[in-house]
């Protein structure tokens, strides 16, 4: 698993847009997280920013809430972009990224914990892109960090909740779309109608 510090900004820049780029008009339409509206990952988008920030400042909190379109905050535009940079500033200091520490209750290497950061902001990012018909680019470096985790996670035992069993892609497929294989996730999904 790579252990380099890794800087989330450029991934978290293209989440930024991509959360301004949501319409209302789109909140309870579907996503590729099974049983999940745009509303619902956007909480999810903003518990993960304060909950992983909280990781890298080595004070997690060990009861993350769940995310859920009932808990949208009505300022969520304004606020998941703050708590976003608020993330991307507590990733740059060189101690996130060492000792241990915590996410969801699970307690591991720090480096660990930011890899899981990279992927929880590419991935859902790509989510919420497809969702709602934007643009999504992903950062090389950010897929590469993300694609670590995810094929050490891939490789292991079954992990409920984590992510969905992986999809096939085919061999010539981009580093993004193999990503999103690992994470049970199929490339070509678009929104039904």
């Amino acid at each position: 698993m790579q252990t380099t510090q890794l800087d989330l900004g450029p991934q978290v820049d293209v989440l930024k847009r991509v959360v301004a780029g949501v319409r209302d008009d789109q909140l309870g339409d579907p996503t590729p997280c099974t049983d999940s509206t745009v509303a619902a990952l956007l909480d999810h988008v903003a518990g993960l920013a304060v909950g992983l920030r909280l990781s890298a400042e080595k004070t997690p909190d060990p009861n993350p809430p769940q995310a859920s379109a009932g808990h949208l905050p009505p300022q969520w535009r304004t606020v998941i972009p703050a708590e976003l940079d608020a993330l991307v500033a507590a990733w740059r200091r060189p101690e996130a990224w060492e000792g241990e520490t915590a996410a969801g209750g699970v307690t591991m290497p720090a480096a660990g914990i930011g890899l899981v950061t990279a992927d929880e902001v590419l991935v859902h990012g790509w989510d919420l892109a497809v969702a709602t018909g934007q643009r999504f680019e992903a950062d090389p470096a950010a897929v590469a960090a993300a694609t670590s985790f995810a094929s050490e996670v891939a490789a292991g035992p079954v992990q409920p909740g984590l992510f969905g069993p992986p999809v096939p892609v085919p061999d010539d497929a981009s580093p993004l779309d193999r990503l999103l294989g690992l994470t049970g996730r199929d490339p070509g999904w678009r929104p039904p109608g």
